[in-house]
């Protein structure tokens, strides 16, 4: 069954291709080639500002050059967020553009008596890709992978996106030309599954 498919691609430097450029362009690819509507918002093209204040958080409208973004989020029945890890967690482009569109009123509502509100992105799945230069399984076994963690259930699971499943690619800076290209294959298969 086709898939609306959202790719949101967080590299910041948007000045040469990395890696985690060609790993979404090949889930893309991989998607489209069985059938699924793909929606790809590079992140490091968007002016996302900073939010400041809760109160900004909960009154300032959206800005103009994110509204699309987030008809884009509400669109999609698979969310693909791909970017490096900088210093242990998600590059500040990353945190800053999901703080701005997963707002109270479009992620969940506020609900008396209820601290978790209501999501309101239920009904989507996603996965987070991510690349590094430590080895993956360090990263997960002795960091706990808690930064992925805390995005995975913090964030998309306090939205609503269940389940969301995670690729973790370590020791990029090292890796040969053939574990590139299994990895490429890797996420044009899961592109092609829409998972």
């Amino acid at each position: 069954m086709s898939q609306r498919i959202l790719i949101l691609q967080g590299h910041p430097d948007a000045s040469e291709p990395h890696l985690c450029h060609a790993l979404a362009d090949h889930y893309r690819q991989g998607a489209e080639a069985q059938g699924h509507e793909v929606c790809v918002i590079e992140l490091a093209a968007l002016d996302v500002p900073l939010l400041r204040s809760q109160k900004a958080w909960k009154t300032d409208p959206l800005p103009d050059a994110l509204a699309d973004a987030q008809v884009s989020i509400a669109w999609c029945q698979h969310l693909v967020l791909c970017f490096p890890l900088w210093l242990g967690d998600m590059p500040a482009l990353v945190k800053a553009f999901l703080e701005q569109v997963l707002r109270p009123g479009f992620a969940f509502e506020y609900v008396e008596g209820n601290p978790l509100g209501r999501k309101g992105l239920t009904g989507r799945s996603a996965r987070v890709v991510v690349t590094m230069g430590m080895p993956a399984m360090i990263y997960r076994h002795l960091y706990r992978a808690h930064s992925i963690k805390s995005l995975e259930r913090n964030i998309l699971g306090f939205v609503g996106f269940s389940p969301v499943n995670e690729t973790l690619i370590g020791s990029v800076e090292t890796m040969s030309e053939k574990q590139r290209n299994a990895w490429f294959r890797k996420l044009h298969e899961f592109g092609a599954n829409a998972r």
